[in-house]
């Protein structure tokens, strides 16, 4: 058995990237990591310098980057070109995501403390086994005071 050495099967990138081989196999199929080429057996042979490029998508992946971020900047830097200047746009525009989310999460946490307040001087007053009406007591809290969730809009669907 002559097995090359100077690559790794999938299952041995995987282990050493701390992913799945149906992770790699996505990232193929999303433009993020080369189709390696097979052995005789058929067993996909990756270069040593997958290990990096898996661990620098996951990190990405983790900052906040999207799959079609990092495959669009991957296959231009891929083909020779330097993206940094689009990769800084993106990081800089997901970090202003992030203060505004966590702007909004401070809000929110304001709000909602200001109802848990409001509802356990409502239960100091509820006699044991009495429905307090905490969560009937939601609607008629007026809408410019109401508690607001940051849930994303669900997507909207479209038709095939």
């Amino acid at each position: 058995m002559n097995e090359d050495r100077s690559t790794l099967r999938s299952g041995t990138l995987a282990s050493l990237a701390g992913v799945s081989t149906d992770t790699l196999r996505y990232y193929e199929r999303r433009g993020l990591l080369p189709r390696p080429p097979r052995d005789a057996s058929g067993y996909r042979r990756y270069p040593q310098a997958a290990v990096v490029r898996v661990r620098v998508i996951q990190q990405a992946l983790d900052a906040g980057f999207t799959i079609e971020d990092l495959a669009r900047v991957l296959k231009q830097r891929d083909a020779g070109g330097a993206p940094c200047r689009e990769v800084f746009r993106i990081a800089r525009a997901r970090l202003d995501e992030l203060d505004d989310r966590i702007a909004g999460l401070s809000a929110l946490r304001e709000q909602l403390g200001r109802v848990v307040d409001q509802w356990e001087a409502r239960l100091a007053v509820t006699p044991a086994g009495r429905m307090a009406g905490l969560l009937d007591g939601l609607a008629a809290t007026p809408p410019d005071v109401r508690v607001r969730s940051l849930r994303r809009p669900a997507p909207k669907r479209t038709r095939r």
